[in-house]
Parts: C-alpha cells; sequence; structure tokens
C-alpha cells in the first residue's frame, strides 16, 4: 500500500498503466466518416449532392480529452484509492481484531460492534482473514468441573464474512478478562497475524502490558478505547442506614482525567415498572457518587433491582433479593412458648410488636412452629421454654445463619450453653438488693465495630434491674452495649454462620425503660438488617447441608438482561455469598428456590477499577478512540462510478457526431454544442468525488417517498408499526398486523389495507389510525424531530398501541413525549366491549397490567395511549403457510383467541372511539352479560 498525506492505494502498480495516455491519444485522433445509404436511381443521388460538405479527418480535441479523462478515472479507480487511511488495519496477513468482550464494554457495545464490522469489512475488501481473539474469561464446559481449566482453542483465521457473522453475534460478558489465557491461545495460532487491533474495554488488568508487548512482536498494534466521559460505571448493593434511608454507591475508573457526569438511577419493581428515579452526579476527578434513596416500607417489599439509566451492563445492575423487602421475623414470649394467653396489660411482645412492625413481617408463635418456616431473626422473650427437640432445631438453625436475639427476665432459662452469648450470673442485680445501686442506671454508649455503633444514646434510658454476665476474657470483645458503669446491657457471640444476641433486661418497661424510647426501635432495626436474611428452617442438620449450594434459577447476561442459565453454570456455595465471587460458573444472577432466592450481583464483587494509562502499554502502540473523527473513505466506487458515466456520454457525443442518433445538423451547430454538453455531463459525473455527503433531490416526473407514503396510507384505511432497527422485530410486528388485518376483515366490517411500517422521525403519521410501537431492550430516547412528530400525532387524534418487550424500557425511549397520566384498564372501560366482551387482555403472555389514558377528555374520551406487556404482535403473528409463529403460554390457542379480541377491539376503538360507550347500548350489553 502507497501512502501519501491523506490519501493511500491499496494497488498502486495499476498506476502503470498511466503511461499508455499518449498512444490513447494518438490512436483517438481519427475518426472515420460515417457511410451515407442512399437510394436508387441515380437521379435522387444528384440532387443531394454538396460539393462544399467537409468531413472531419480527426476526432476534436475536446473528444479526445475526455475519453483520456475516463481512462484516467478507470486506472485510478483500479489502483484501490482510500482517504484518510487506517495504516493499521491496512497491510500483509491476516488481522487480529482482540476484543475485550467484558461486563466493562458493554454500555458502548454498539459502538464498539460497528468499530469490528467495520475492520472486518475493511479486510474482507483486501481479501486478507481476520482472526477474533475474545479476551473474557471463557464460559465453562457443560458436564466438567468449574476448577478445571478450560481446553486451550488455537486461533484460526476465517473469511471475513464469516468473522462479521461472529461479531454480530458476539455479546458481552458479566464478568472480567482472563488475558492469561487469551495469550495462550494466541501462542496457538496456526498463522501470525499481520496487524493488531485491540478493541479495549478501558480498565486496566493483570497482564496487560505483557499481552501489549507479545501483541507488539506480531505487527503493528493499535488500542481503541472509550472516550473518559463514557467510563464503565458499577453499581454497588444498596446498604440502609440508620435513618431509614438507603445509600447506593457508584464507582467510576480512577486515573487519567474524569470529567463530571450525571447518570440517572432507577428502582424498578418485579414487573419491570420504574418505582423510583434518583440522580447520581459525579464530580470533577471523582471516581465516586453517592446516591440517598427514601425508600417507603410499603414500597420495599416491591423492588426487585436497581439499574443505570440509559447504561446497559451487569455492572450496572443490581437485583434485589428477599433479603431486601421486609425480612420475616419470628416473636416467641414466655406464653406463646407455654400456650397461655397473655395478660393485655402485661404483654411483654407489645413493645417488640410495634417496634418491629414498620420494618419487618412480624410472626408469631411458638419456636418450633416458627422455625418450620422461613426466618431471618427470631426473638425470645424472657420465659420461652421450647420443646428439647426445638432446642436442637434452634441451634442448626442459628449454625445456618440465623441471628437470635433473647431478652433477659426473672424466668431466663439458658436452654444450652450454646443459646446464650457469655455465663451470667445467678440471680438478678436490682436497685435496694444485693449487688444493687442506688440510682437508676443509664446508657453509656455503643460498641464500635458493631451492628448498634453510631446509634444516638438518649438521655432518658434507666435501667432498675438487670442481668450481669461472668467476667471473662473474650467479654469485652462481646459486648455491644453498656452502662454508665461499664456493665454489658446487649452482649452477642457467633454460633456456626448465625449469632446469638443477649438483651440483659427485660422486653418490657418492668425493668428498664429501654422498651419505651426511640432507641430500641433503631436497635431492633439494625439487628434485623444486619442479619443474614431469610434462613431456611425446619430441616435441621440435614436441611442445613441441602442448603449448603443454591442452584441457579435466573442470570444476567452481558447487557443486564435476566435469562435462563446456561448448561455449564453450577451450584452456588452459600459461602460465596458472605464474600462475593463472580465468575463464568457462577455468574451474576438469582440463586436457589422460588420465593427464597438470594442475588449474586457483580458490583458487590469488583474491585474499585483503574483506567488504562499510556504506562500500561508499550510506548510505540497506538492508542485510539472507539469512532475518531476522521474515518477511512474508499475512492474507487465513485471513481468507477464517474467513469461509466463519462462513458455514457462519450458514446452519446460519437454517436451524435457521426449522424446515427439525432438527425443531421448543420455541422457548426453540432461542434458548438457537443462540447457543452460533454462538461456539462462530466461535471455531473464527477459530483461524487466532491467533498460532503451529495443529497438525493426530487427529480421531475418522480415520485416524492414521503409523499407516496402518505397517498398509500390515506387512499386505504390501514395499520402501522414503528420501524425499531431491529430486523427480528420488525418481521414480527409485520406478520402480526398483517394476521391481524385478516381477522378484521374475516369477523367485521373493517376492510382494511396491508399495514405498513414507519420512521415516526421522518415519516408522516397522521394518516394512520393506530401505530403499533413494539419497545425493545436498549432503544435510546428519540431525537428531536421524532418526538416532535409523535407529539403533534396525538394531539391530532392519533392512537399508540405500546407493547414493551421483556427488558425494553418506555421511559427512555418516550422521554420528552407528551404521553398523557395512564392509570390501568378499567373493568367498565370502552375498551373492554368495543366488539367483544372482554375481561383479560393476553398475547403471548398473560397476567400484565394494560393501562390506558387517565382522563381523555381532549380526545373526545378516547385514549391516546395504550401499554402493556404482552407482546401482542407475537401472539397475533403467522407465517406464509398461516401457521402461527409463535407460542402463546400458559393459555396456548385459548389464549391466542383471546389476544386476536383483544386486537379487533383495539383497532375497532381506535376507529369509532366512545361509540360503545353511549348509555344507549347497555341495555343490549347487560342482556348479553347475564345469559
Amino acid at each position: 500500500m502507497l501512502t501519501v498525506g491523506p490519501l493511500a492505494l491499496t494497488a498502486p502498480w495499476v498506476l502503470l498503466a498511466l503511461g499508455t495516455l499518449p498512444l490513447l491519444w494518438w490512436l483517438m485522433r481519427a475518426t472515420p466518416p460515417a457511410p451515407r445509404r442512399t437510394a436508387f436511381p441515380a437521379v435522387r443521388l444528384l440532387l443531394g449532392l454538396r460539393a462544399d460538405q467537409p468531413t472531419s479527418a480527426r476526432t476534436p480535441w475536446w473528444l479526445v480529452l475526455l475519453r483520456l479523462v475516463i481512462a484516467t478515472l478507470i486506472v485510478l479507480g483500479l489502483a484501490g484509492p482510500l482517504l484518510n487511511p487506517d495504516p493499521v488495519a491496512r497491510g500483509q496477513g491476516p488481522l487480529l481484531l482482540v476484543v475485550d468482550d467484558t461486563w466493562a464494554a458493554a454500555p458502548t457495545w454498539a459502538a464498539r460492534r460497528a468499530l469490528l464490522l467495520d475492520l472486518t469489512e475493511r479486510a474482507g475488501r483486501d481479501g486478507r482473514p481476520v482472526m477474533l481473539l475474545p479476551t473474557a474469561a471463557p464460559a465453562p464446559v457443560p458436564g466438567t468441573e468449574a476448577v478445571a481449566p478450560p481446553p486451550v482453542s488455537p486461533l484460526e483465521p476465517m473469511r471475513a464474512d464469516a468473522a462479521a457473522t461472529v461479531l454480530r453475534a458476539l455479546l458481552p460478558r458479566p464478568w472480567g478478562k482472563d488475558l492469561a489465557a487469551a495469550r495462550a491461545r494466541l501462542e496457538a495460532a496456526s498463522a501470525p497475524p499481520g496487524a493488531v487491533v485491540w478493541v479495549h474495554d478501558g480498565l486496566a488488568a493483570p497482564g496487560t502490558g505483557a499481552l501489549a508487548r507479545h501483541l507488539r512482536t506480531l505487527g503493528r498494534v493499535a488500542v481503541r478505547v472509550a472516550d473518559p466521559g463514557s467510563a464503565p460505571l458499577i453499581l454497588r448493593p444498596p446498604v440502609s442506614e440508620s435513618d431509614g434511608t438507603v445509600r447506593v454507591t457508584l464507582h467510576r475508573p480512577e486515573g487519567g482525567p474524569l470529567p463530571p457526569r450525571v447518570v440517572g438511577l432507577r428502582a424498578r419493581d418485579d414487573q419491570g415498572r420504574v418505582a423510583l428515579t434518583a440522580g447520581a452526579a459525579f464530580a470533577a476527578d471523582e471516581p465516586t457518587a453517592a446516591v440517598t434513596l427514601d425508600v417507603p416500607a410499603e414500597l420495599a417489599a416491591d423492588l426487585a433491582r436497581l439499574d443505570l439509566e440509559g447504561l446497559p451492563g451487569a455492572g450496572g445492575v443490581v437485583l434485589l433479593d428477599d433479603t431486601w423487602a421486609r425480612r420475616p421475623v419470628g416473636l416467641v414470649s414466655g406464653d406463646a412458648a407455654t400456650g397461655a394467653a397473655p395478660v393485655p396489660l402485661l404483654d411483654e411482645t407489645h413493645y417488640l410488636r410495634q417496634a418491629l412492625a414498620p420494618h419487618a413481617a412480624v410472626r408469631e408463635g411458638a419456636p418450633g412452629d416458627l422455625l418450620r418456616r422461613d426466618l431471618s431473626l427470631l426473638l425470645m422473650t424472657d420465659g420461652a421454654r421450647p420443646a428439647p427437640g426445638a432446642v436442637e432445631t434452634l441451634r442448626a438453625w442459628v449454625r445456618r445463619g440465623g441471628t437470635l436475639v433473647r431478652f433477659a427476665g426473672p424466668r431466663l432459662d439458658a436452654l444450652h450453653p450454646d443459646l446464650l452469648p457469655v455465663r451470667l450470673r445467678a440471680g438478678e442485680r436490682a436497685m435496694g438488693g444485693a449487688l444493687s445501686w442506688t440510682t437508676p442506671g443509664r446508657l453509656a454508649g455503643f460498641t464500635e465495630d458493631t451492628p448498634l455503633a453510631g446509634l444516638a444514646v438518649p438521655d432518658d434510658v434507666t435501667v432498675t434491674r438487670q442481668v450481669l454476665a461472668e467476667p471473662s476474657p473474650d467479654l469485652a470483645a462481646r459486648t455491644w452495649a453498656r452502662l454508665g458503669d461499664g456493665t454489658p446491657l446487649v452482649t452477642a457471640a457467633p454460633l456456626g454462620r448465625g449469632r446469638v444476641v443477649l438483651v440483659h433486661v427485660t422486653a418490657d418497661p418492668r425493668w428498664s425503660s429501654l422498651a419505651m424510647s426511640g432507641v430500641f426501635v433503631d436497635m431492633l432495626r439494625r439487628l434485623v438488617d444486619s442479619s443474614r436474611g431469610v434462613v431456611a428452617g425446619g430441616q435441621g442438620e440435614t436441611g442445613a447441608a441441602a442448603e449448603s449450594h443454591l442452584s441457579p434459577r435466573r442470570v444476567l447476561d452481558g447487557l443486564g438482561r435476566l435469562r435462563d442459565p446456561d448448561p455449564g453454570v453450577r451450584s452456588l456455595p452459600l459461602a460465596v455469598l458472605d464474600d462475593p465471587v463472580v465468575d463464568p460458573a457462577h455468574p451474576p444472577g438469582l440463586y436457589g428456590p422460588v420465593g427464597r432466592e438470594r442475588a449474586l450481583n457483580l458490583g458487590a464483587a469488583l474491585d474499585p477499577p483503574r483506567a488504562l494509562t499510556a504506562a500500561d502499554l508499550p510506548g510505540d502502540v497506538a492508542r485510539g478512540p472507539l469512532a475518531g473523527p476522521v474515518v477511512e473513505r474508499p475512492l474507487k466506487p465513485p471513481l468507477l462510478t464517474a467513469a461509466l458515466v463519462l462513458a455514457m456520454v462519450d458514446l452519446l457525443v460519437s454517436l451524435g457526431l457521426r449522424g446515427l442518433l439525432v438527425p443531421r445538423r448543420p455541422p457548426g451547430r453540432a461542434r458548438g454544442v457537443a462540447p457543452l454538453l460533454a462538461v456539462a455531463v462530466a461535471a455531473g459525473a464527477l459530483l461524487p468525488l466532491m467533498p460532503g455527503r451529495a443529497e438525493a433531490q426530487q427529480v421531475s416526473g418522480r415520485t416524492d417517498p414521503g409523499l407516496a407514503l402518505t397517498l398509500a396510507a390515506a387512499l386505504e384505511t390501514r395499520l402501522a408499526w414503528v420501524r425499531s432497527g431491529d430486523p427480528e422485530a420488525d418481521r414480527v410486528a409485520e406478520a402480526g398486523l398483517g394476521a391481524l388485518t385478516t381477522v378484521l376483515a374475516r369477523r367485521t366490517s373493517a376492510e382494511l389495507a396491508e399495514p405498513m411500517g414507519v420512521d415516526v422521525a421522518t415519516d408522516p403519521l397522521v394518516a394512520f389510525p393506530l401505530l403499533y410501537w413494539p419497545v425493545l431492550p436498549g432503544q435510546g430516547t428519540l431525537t428531536a424531530a421524532a418526538r416532535a412528530a409523535v407529539n403533534d400525532y396525538l394531539r391530532h387524534g392519533g392512537m399508540i398501541l405500546i407493547d414493551v418487550q421483556e427488558g425494553g424500557d418506555p421511559a427512555v425511549l418516550l422521554r420528552g413525549v407528551d404521553v398523557p397520566p395512564l392509570m390501568p384498564l378499567p373493568e367498565d372501560h370502552v375498551l373492554t366491549r368495543s366488539f367483544y366482551l372482554l375481561d383479560r387482555f393476553p398475547g403471548r403472555r398473560d397476567g400484565e397490567t394494560v393501562w390506558v389514558e387517565r382522563d381523555p377528555v381532549t380526545h373526545d374520551g378516547v385514549s391516546s395511549v395504550v401499554l402493556g406487556r404482552h407482546d401482542w404482535a407475537g401472539a397475533w403473528a403467522m407465517d406464509a403457510e398461516g401457521r402461527p409463529m409463535f407460542a402463546t403460554v400458559p393459555g396456548g390457542n385459548r389464549q391466542r383467541e383471546m389476544a386476536y379480541r383483544f386486537g379487533v377491539n383495539v383497532v375497532l376503538y381506535a376507529l369509532t372511539g366512545n361509540y360503545k360507550g353511549d348509555q344507549v347500548h347497555l341495555p343490549a350489553i347487560m342482556e348479553r352479560l347475564t345469559n
């Protein structure tokens, strides 16, 4: 390849053909005269003869020049000229593409894939093979042990089109990279590469410099990295604060310039709906940002995940399991243990119940009954005496991770040495008796590095009676709270994976005023929040062993979407949740049976990231952005196109000069017009070579595409779907609306034309009565032109059926669109009876809520927006042979029929408005309902 400034030639040897231009000049100078046809008799020959008619012996200079220009353009085009060539992507030998397909690459994956496909296309034009080297740790092979290293598969060159197919299917992994395994594959390659492009995720990792130096020995190396403003973010699991709020921390890579950045944080429920939003602001050069969420207790139980708006990827997703919701807490009193009914005024569980109710699900009963269910915390008041068998079950439950909190009193029983954190002295310490004090004791404070650390110490808490702990070397370490004289008030000790906590006073005001203070509520809430979460009960030691591993239920992919686990995913050891580790065998996701899931989050397992810097790479490695301002542009197509156009001009001019194209004109006029015609057409042919992008102009006699679409939609009523850019989703939408149109023609008087796909930014929408809009995962916000078009369509009576696919977010896509306030579809809504009488509205999925406009007074009572998550087009869609394209779960054919009926109702609702809402139809409707 020959490079001269911003221009390069992939086949410079073709320029040798320019040396033949003088010979072409000499050959093209002579033009033989055109033969003349004359009819007999000879007398007519004499009538047509002119003695002064000249015949040119040489080709005109301008025509020769035109032909030389054609030859020059052909030679230059065949030389393969490139504007702004990429020196690394060009060359000899295979092109090696090193791809960081890790969690950190997910937010900019679209730009990375576009760059990789562009590099592959260039290699294909040059006839070079491509080698792909993903760096993410390989997924485990089903049927092998997780600890066994995966076999090393050597790199093999492949055709550029085959590499492009692999790249289109390549997705980021929800874990980090293994550069040692990548280097091993590279060393086993069958052919050395000629050039290397490393599409880097922007994070430094062990082995980065070693791999870069090894790549440098193979050929030219270029590293492409996203700009600092698009650096990957890590979302840490939320932490409950003492004031009842939730603190969420975000991290971005340290090192290098860190511009200010603002991202949106969303909290979603189990239906995918956004319940809370907040903004997280990174200051300049600050690697962390914190967000405080005030989550009501009623809402916390419904939250299922936190994610970052517009930033796909497992690193920006936190799954919320049962430990996030109101944790189940067991409450046992002495009366409950013995089966006696408590005296209302002396109920020792009253204060515990009132303190726990706002933030925990309180379950009351005997220990044996409570431990048959899942609990995270168990509280036992004074005098609780479980049966001997229940004591062993209680010990096993604590060892599996449960937290037992006991309150002292005159009837306190040790039950078992393991079920008290410290040894107790006989008797109690009381005012006026042995070991007494003359004034009530006051709370001194809470020990640091304990769950109670940091709580405010009230002045009004007094203690008149308590049980005392025997002095021991570890008493201080087991003390969480003390009185002013140093005696322990709260002690705790570990037992297996759980712990036992003892409050040295009663749970009612008999011995202290602690139960009547605000700090009592804070102490109990801290104990609930610091418990391990839901721990299965009633299984004994055998059950504990069975629960030591949690089977995978749903896992996250690299883009942060929940899906079914792959066959190679292993069960998660319960101990991993204490020190989270994410790897190919244990990807982030939900583990455990339904109702008792535990979340493994990538953000909890990652260390603070560090950005890739120049010190991590060899000095001669070129570093650039994913998409630079200058893009390589091949000039071969426009040059050859210009040569072809000029050749057509040459043919027309030659035929005209020889009198074979038009009736013969006087020579003077031909010589004057032909050069001007040649120059004008030549200038038009050279337009593709001009800088900038030529815009298509409307040609007289041709129909404007927008006008043609408007006429097609206006002359015949038809449905339309919004093109999503995903070919598969558009194919399903087209097939679904086509099948629904057929059903409408068969069952109603609405005979519609074939549906059409529209682009809301450019196509006119006013002629369509109904738009079907599938919302797919990862779709960004609409452009300003698209928002204006959609708002105008809604204001002028249009109706949109929004169908949110799994993982889709309509709040992001429709930001800035004047979507009216929505509400769940009422039972008496016109949409339930516009044709069929319906009480459910399924698609491929069933059970989701359908939303309509809350107050459609501006549209004559017709909802301008209908929103659901049912995949209606997937249920309607039929193939070319009239067979359903997809299954409807769980209702089968009956569910598909209900989906068609809903589609008929929606279309007739859009066409007829609130016609069925007229009171005159109510008697007939009521009669049909009663029959």
